[in-house]
């Protein structure tokens, strides 16, 4: 619990942090030219500015329904080959629950932060659903199509029209800003941010229909009967990493061509003092770094998890349960570890 506790208050302050970059507040500019910097005048502000409370649920939200798919995953693992059965009926029940729950509010928050952003950032709502030219009337949402920012068009679209209005302003009718609003150098890349925000959304009604259709044979007494289900949750998994990961890159391609939105551009955020090769160098080395813990992460949970729950610990599944939801989202590896650590004391082989 205290694990999970000072992840999530570390992913407080990594949000605010990003979500300054985003809507910035709070500040005023001392200086001029390169000796120009932002100072804070409202910590209050600066931390609870235009985005960072939207963009921190949503956030959370994603980190709970990655960490109950990652439990489901195990637990349905141990169903198929059955080992540990009352431990991994108990586990995935609980797990299944709390997916549902997250993969529910998902999309309000979701919906909520997307308001905030056609506010807020119009050059990124307006790369995230491809909209090159500002109507004189209801804007149409794309559930899919191939963007083509030099034609300015969307190939192959299929769209509902009048839905991307409702979703920035609350009605049918007004127009949502376009690109043709925005400078063409402040243009994000757009097919990058369209495709990462469309997919992200795609997943995040896949883990619904997931979940509500586990509820329902739950509800039904069939759940643990339904093996072609098990697998399904088995192997989607890695959905719930990638959805995370692609909201991720939607916000931060659809910011460009800006560090602080508005404020200071990529380009003028260089250090004089690096050249491209230490750059570079240092991207290879983190990428060396971390190859080497996800392979000793990949190792340990699969010991881990081919081991079994421990007798001491199976007494508490819940307890045991609780502590993986608040952290696995954020810190995947250790959620693995207290999942597989935990035993049950009839499945001794």
């Amino acid at each position: 619990g205290v694990v999970a506790l000072g992840a999530i208050f570390s992913s407080i302050w990594i949000v605010v942090a990003n979500s300054w970059q985003q809507t910035p507040a709070g500040f005023h500019i001392v200086g001029e030219g390169l000796a120009a910097r932002a100072e804070i005048t409202d910590f209050w502000a600066m931390v609870f500015n235009p985005s960072s409370m939207n963009r921190l649920v949503h956030t959370l939200i994603g980190a709970y329904i990655l960490a109950a798919f990652f439990v489901m995953s195990i637990a349905a693992w141990y169903l198929l080959k059955g080992r540990h059965l009352d431990f991994a009926k108990k586990s995935f029940t609980i797990a299944l629950v709390v997916a549902a729950v997250a993969s529910i509010a998902a999309p309000i928050s979701g919906d909520l932060q997307g308001k905030k952003v056609a506010q807020t950032q119009p050059a990124k709502m307006a790369a995230m659903e491809a909209v090159f030219e500002t109507g004189t009337g209801p804007t149409p949402l794309y559930l899919f199509g191939f963007p083509n920012a030099s034609e300015q068009q969307v190939n192959y679209g299929i769209a509902v029209p009048g839905l991307l209005s409702f979703l920035a302003y609350g009605d049918f009718h007004t127009p949502v800003a376009g690109l043709d609003k925005i400078p063409r150098p402040d243009w994000p890349p757009v097919a990058a941010t369209f495709y990462t925000f469309h997919l992200m959304v795609w997943l995040g009604g896949l883990f619904v229909v997931l979940t509500l259709v586990g509820l329902w044979f739950l509800w039904r007494g069939t759940l643990f009967e339904k093996r072609w289900l098990l697998w399904t949750f088995v192997l989607a998994v890695p959905l719930p990493f990638a959805a995370n990961q692609l909201g991720w890159v939607a916000a931060e391609v659809g910011r460009q061509p800006w560090v602080v939105y508005g404020l200071l551009r990529t380009s003028d955020a260089l250090s004089k003092a690096v050249v491209a090769s230490q750059v570079l160098g240092s991207i290879i080395m983190f990428i060396v770094i971390y190859a080497m813990l996800f392979a000793v992460w990949v190792f340990v949970l699969d010991s881990k998890i081919k081991q079994g729950p421990d007798e001491t610990e199976a007494v508490h599944p819940t307890a045991t349960s609780g502590t993986i939801f608040g952290v696995a989202g954020l810190r995947a590896g250790t959620g693995g570890a207290s999942l597989t650590g935990t035993n049950d004391p009839e499945e001794k082989e």
